[in-house]
């Protein structure tokens, strides 16, 4: 997909994260992996991210990415699929080469690995990957990897294959301030976990679309909330809220990694087989997996 129609893709509507499925080995299992993302390829989702935070990217061999990106392409129709890639930056290079050759249209660029860096070595960093790919790439600032709008606009004037910022800082103040300077250059994509809870102040702050985790297993209601959010309905808005994401947060909050292990488990519960989470994340416990399943049913009345 040429970048700017990627761009265009990814402005359009809410956007999705599929869990990765895995066997009772822990391998990759591609069957039911494939049947999810063509049940969630008819919602409204406008582009999937194969192998994405929510589809355990941290726990993936690279190896197993263009498999992975090559099913989801398989499975879902006319969707567009943006790989995951992340990493040092000789290994993120050959990530997003080998997502490209096994035909994904973008590349969502994650933070890379466990040390702090400076401005010039993030932008050489993010450079690397673009130059190596002809697709569109989106940067995702959060953790060790908070580029700064002057480091951004550099990028944006080197890169034109950079289309897209996605924001997992939480930081409202810096968003606005990247917004304002970069305009319609980019376009921009929350990316804090639970997404909903953080989406009207994003809006705000100019960025018109999210990811949604929960739309792996609750994709009608997670279309309802966006929908709502891009009309102002804000009364239609705090029922979802109130009915499902905040008591959702309850359970995700009980453990570290539930932001992952509690949505994978909701897709079980929705009669998928995506398997467990790999280390070193942990599966809900039966009885957190009872409050979910009441919660998805409880949902259905919303």
């Amino acid at each position: 997909m040429d970048p700017q129609a990627l761009k265009a893709a990814l402005g359009a509507g809410l956007l999705s994260f599929p869990v990765t499925a895995f066997d009772t080995e822990g391998g990759f299992a591609q069957a039911p992996y494939m049947a999810h993302i063509e049940w969630l390829a008819g919602f409204d989702a406008t582009v999937l991210f194969a192998a994405g935070g929510t589809g355990e990217f941290f726990s993936l061999d690279p190896s197993e990415i263009p498999t992975i990106v090559r099913a989801a392409k398989q499975a879902a129709g006319t969707t567009p699929i943006v790989a995951g890639c992340g990493y040092g930056t000789k290994t993120a290079v050959s990530i997003a080469q080998a997502a490209e050759k096994a035909g994904a249209d973008g590349i969502l660029l994650l933070p890379h690995y466990l040390i702090d860096a400076p401005q010039a070595g993030l932008l050489a960093h993010v450079k690397a990957v673009c130059d190596a790919v002809g697709i569109g790439v989106m940067v995702y600032n959060r953790d060790n990897a908070i580029l700064q709008p002057d480091t951004l606009m550099r990028l944006c004037e080197a890169c034109p294959n950079l289309v897209g910022f996605k924001d997992g800082s939480g930081d409202i103040g810096l968003v606005r301030q990247i917004t304002a300077t970069a305009g319609d250059r980019l376009v921009y994509l929350g990316g804090m976990p639970t997404a909903e809870l953080f989406a009207e102040a994003y809006l705000g702050a100019g960025f018109t679309t999210y990811s949604s985790a929960v739309f792996n297993f609750v994709p009608a209601l997670a279309q309802d909330f966006y929908t709502a959010l891009r009309a102002g309905d804000r009364a239609r808005m705090d029922t979802i809220l109130t009915g499902f994401f905040y008591p959702f947060m309850q359970i995700r909050n009980r453990q570290k990694g539930y932001a992952v292990s509690a949505v994978k488990a909701g897709v079980r519960l929705v009669g998928f087989q995506p398997g467990g989470v790999r280390p070193p994340l942990t599966d809900p416990t039966a009885e957190e997996e009872a409050m979910l399943a009441d919660l998805i049913e409880r949902a259905k009345t919303l």
